[in-house]
């Protein structure tokens, strides 16, 4: 049963290949079109999204931040939310909830975050570690708490972005396969519950790429 149950989030194929990870490179079918096609509503809406990120995304930054420097936010929003979506269709692997893709994610940026800020700015990052008007006796233990809530920033961007999607897709298989063995009116309940919980996981899926893009841009404007 367990075998199953997780066989969703297998990315090997029968051959014994990793074939499922393809699904990933799904979404830079969607995403050109806007380039080269008359500019649809999809389009407009999509532009909308992006301006908005953008101001907001550039306040969180601050004044300092360097011209452009929102894109990789934008882009790590829209990689992940078109991925998010992707795995809510049939028959279609769900990249985004493995630690492997989330952590490739979330490592490089919060290093590259910390290598910036501790050689350009290192009085800084040290006056970071403690908090203001924190007691004297208390010092070193607030060094020791915001050394290691620092150091787990990119385990738990990655374990909730990848948490959050294993959940429902989950729910939403264990709900699917007990269909099976249900009356007629008992599988008319069944297939409303599903669709509450297919709007709710496009509503997470769209939340979660928010917040990884949010937090990112937060621990981004800490180094400066």
């Amino acid at each position: 049963m367990m075998a199953n149950l997780f066989s969703s989030f297998d990315p090997s194929t029968n051959l014994n290949l990793s074939l499922n990870w393809l699904s990933t490179i799904l979404v830079f079918l969607f995403i050109p079109m806007g380039f080269w096609l008359i500019p649809s509503r999809l389009t407009m809406i999509w532009m909308l999204i992006i301006n908005t990120l953008h101001k907001e995304f550039k306040i969180l930054l601050g004044n300092n931040s360097i011209k452009g420097s929102t894109l990789i936010f934008i882009s790590t929003f829209a990689l992940i939310l078109f991925n998010n979506f992707l795995g809510l269709f049939p028959y279609i692997f769900t990249s985004s909830s493995h630690l492997t893709m989330t952590l490739t994610l979330a490592l490089p940026l919060w290093l590259s975050f910390m290598i910036y800020g501790w050689i350009n700015n290192t009085i800084h990052m040290f006056a970071h570690l403690v908090p203001q008007g924190t007691p004297p006796v208390l010092m070193p233990f607030m060094v020791c708490i915001e050394t290691i809530s620092n150091m787990i920033r990119p385990g738990t961007l990655a374990v909730r972005l990848s948490a959050n999607m294993i959940a429902g897709h989950l729910l939403m298989t264990l709900l699917g396969n007990t269909g099976p063995a249900l009356s007629i009116s008992l599988i008319n309940i069944l297939i409303i519950v599903q669709i509450l919980l297919l709007t709710l996981e496009s509503a997470v899926s769209i939340i979660q790429s928010y917040v990884f893009a949010v937090l990112s841009t937060l621990y981004s404007s800490e180094v400066n």
